[in-house]
């Protein structure tokens, strides 16, 4: 039986939907990021619910332009095969100016199903 405990893993290991979505995220290519989620996906962002590409893509948009800020993938854990956890170290203009932030997958297909990101 598996253990569906995290383990580290080299964020190299991270499946490659979560690397591209990840890669696009950080150089605001909105049209990659949205390609590595599922029709229906579900986004889970500072308290807030976006289902669906279209919202996904509105989120995605006014998430690049709402604050300028560095990120850093400074973890990186298993927790089965089709759940993953990237923690980033973000430093900008928003409110506190650092934070960091777990962004936890949950995969179907090949593709993001679900994310949610909390510190």
């Amino acid at each position: 039986m598996p253990s569906h405990q995290p383990h580290t893993i080299a964020p190299s290991n991270l499946p490659k939907t979560i690397t591209r979505y990840l890669r696009a995220h950080r150089d605001h290519d909105t049209a990659t990021a949205v390609t590595a989620f599922t029709s229906d996906a579900t986004v889970t962002d500072d308290g807030k619910t976006y289902q669906g590409a279209p919202a996904i893509e509105r989120w995605l948009n006014h998430s690049a332009t709402e604050f300028t800020y560095t990120i850093e993938l400074t973890d990186a854990q298993q927790i089965d095969p089709a759940h993953y956890v990237a923690t980033h170290h973000l430093e900008g203009n928003f409110p506190g100016g650092s934070v960091d932030l777990r962004y936890q997958f949950s995969l179907r297909d090949d593709l993001i199903e679900r994310l949610v990101i909390e510190p």
